[in-house]
């Protein structure tokens, strides 16, 4: 996987994920890959923890509070103006999947263990915050 920052859209497979917004009116994509990440039993594989947090972002978008906007968040804004605001059960599922995706022991958690991990964990509570309107 690609990396070039910590930032929810920081890697090929949030990128990936972005373009899956194209031409979306409903949050059905986005809660599909929050499941994901929720039903899991083992912990999180660096994909599905990737598209968990990107997937996260776009409800942080969603709400007006989002933590990154450049030009790989441009399909995410798209996206935010065709559909409604996100529900108060997809804002939830949001909380915790990015807690699932960086958890101890989730691949992505044990991939960022070098000099960026600061970066990822700051930019993972920063989109907490900005879930939970803090």
């Amino acid at each position: 996987m690609g990396t070039w920052s910590g930032e929810p859209f920081g890697n090929d497979t949030a990128a990936d994920f972005a373009w899956e917004l194209d031409g979306q009116k409903r949050w059905s994509v986005v809660r599909g890959a929050l499941r994901t990440a929720l039903r899991s039993k083992d912990p999180l594989d660096m994909d599905t923890a990737c598209v968990a947090i990107a997937a996260a972002e776009v409800v942080a978008h969603g709400l007006g509070r989002p933590t990154q906007s450049d030009v790989y968040t441009e399909s995410v804004e798209e996206f935010v103006c065709r559909a409604r605001r996100p529900s108060g059960r997809l804002v939830t599922a949001a909380e915790r999947a990015v807690a699932a995706a960086s958890a101890p022991g989730s691949e992505l958690a044990d991939g960022w263990m070098d000099d960026h991990e600061q970066e990822w964990r700051a930019a993972n509570a920063r989109l907490l915050v900005a879930l939970r309107g803090e």
